[in-house]
């Protein structure tokens, strides 16, 4: 079975890397045009063309899928166009390419959390559970037939960074299990319900600032879904500084009151409850952990 795989970040690496190992001959990768990065805006490839090319697996990365591209496809002759993460909505003419099917792997339990940020809203939202789904693609995004689930708890205190870790290795299981499944005859599809769907959509820097009115498990999920990236922001005493991780912790006052410095952290009082911040980071400075911070930045009584 030929299979060309498209993907460009961590977790659609660690996918390609599973299926490699299990032995699926996968003829072409398709992952996004390399960009610039860091302070030096050097040209950075994708961690999915770093496997390929490393694999000796030839790589396509195209703007889009015009004629020109659609016809480089069809030269591969894939059974199989396995999907992770690729950040490029395909086009009708592309999923009829391959003889089987499109399928594709999402970090939710569709119909849950379509869209481009899933994980991350599945723990701003409290969520205590998710997983990935295997799916027939569709024109809609994320609306395809469901193929298979795999489900899995949400810490209390993980971080959407962290969730993504362990979504990569469920999803790079469900990929190869769902593979197998191909290889071995025809695969069936469920329909999604749509009344039940609910949509993740990008996220934003006007989402960090952390509001101490709110109660603090929605501050602490903020807290833990804006990591590692926009990262929770709060403005103490004049400074701006970036929230790494809290915890939740007894304590009441008037919303954004510091309740105490303790042996791991400061305690902040929130609408509801309070939050302890564990390790945060002034602007321009180091991530820390907030005691070895206030040791030296003593705060103002």
């Amino acid at each position: 079975m030929r299979v060309v795989f498209m993907g460009t970040p961590d977790i659609a690496a660690t996918c390609l890397k599973k299926i490699l190992a299990d032995g699926f001959e996968v003829v072409g990768v398709y992952t996004q045009p390399d960009r610039p990065k860091g302070r030096g805006m050097k040209m950075v490839a994708s961690p999915v063309k770093e496997v390929a090319l490393a694999k000796g697996i030839p790589v396509f990365q195209p703007e889009n899928f015009r004629e020109e591209s659609v016809e480089q496809l069809r030269a591969l002759q894939p059974d199989i166009c396995a999907v992770v993460a690729y950040g490029r909505i395909l086009p009708q003419k592309v999923l009829d390419v391959p003889t089987l099917a499109c399928i594709n792997i999402h970090a939710s339990i569709l119909p849950q959390y379509r869209g481009s940020a899933p994980y991350q809203w599945a723990v701003l939202d409290g969520l205590t559970e998710t997983g990935v789904t295997a799916q027939f693609m569709s024109r809609g995004v994320d609306e395809g037939d469901i193929i298979d689930i795999a489900k899995t708890p949400i810490g209390e205190n993980e971080t959407a960074g962290e969730l993504l870790d362990r979504l990569a290795v469920l999803g790079a299981d469900l990929l190869s299990r769902t593979l197998t499944r191909f290889a071995e005859g025809k695969v069936e599809g469920m329909p999604q319900n749509g009344e039940e769907a609910t949509f993740a959509p990008m996220l934003d820097k006007a989402m960090c600032p952390i509001d101490w009115n709110k109660p603090a498990q929605q501050v602490h999920n903020q807290v833990r879904g804006l990591h590692p990236w926009p990262v929770a922001t709060m403005e103490l005493q004049g400074k701006k500084f970036k929230v790494h991780a809290t915890k939740l912790v007894e304590g009441s006052g008037m919303p954004g009151e510091i309740l105490g410095l303790t042996k791991t952290g400061l305690v902040i009082a929130c609408g509801e409850g309070a939050v302890e911040i564990l390790s945060l980071q002034a602007e321009g400075g180091k991530r820390m952990a907030a005691p070895d911070y206030f040791r030296g930045h003593p705060l103002d009584q």
